[in-house]
């Protein structure tokens, strides 16, 4: 399952992942699809955003790091994006609130280049 996301590259749901899984010959159910991705995402090997109308969107994450993304609305493309001064922020909200084990969660969209010029042949 780990190469199918790999070979999706870009954001996809659990969904398509699971058709495209079975197409290829896969006997692989739809819950084990979500489970695995979401144990992926635990483990730091997928990064996850909410598509506007809220289904979780994964993508494989080469590395530890983690990430924040631009969501096109329109098709969905992912765009890692700087989010230094995020992450300062959480780090000191959690050093000054008391919290312990404290997450974010950032998410943003608008409309990639190729959506807002028409062109939606990418």
């Amino acid at each position: 399952m780990l190469a199918a996301l790999i070979r999706a590259a870009d954001f996809t749901s659990a969904q398509n992942l699971h058709q495209r899984l079975v197409e290829a010959g896969e006997r692989v159910g739809l819950s084990t699809v979500y489970r695995t991705l979401t144990a992926l995402a635990d483990a730091g090997r997928a990064d996850v955003v909410r598509e506007p109308g809220g289904e979780r969107l994964f993508r494989y994450r080469p590395s530890q790091e983690h990430r924040h993304y631009l969501l096109c609305r329109i098709c969905g493309l992912g765009m890692p994006v700087d989010a230094e001064a995020v992450e300062v922020w959480a780090a000191r909200t959690a050093a000054t609130s008391g919290y312990a084990d404290v997450q974010h969660t950032v998410e943003l969209t608008g409309t990639c280049p190729a959506c807002a010029g028409g062109d939606h042949s990418s």
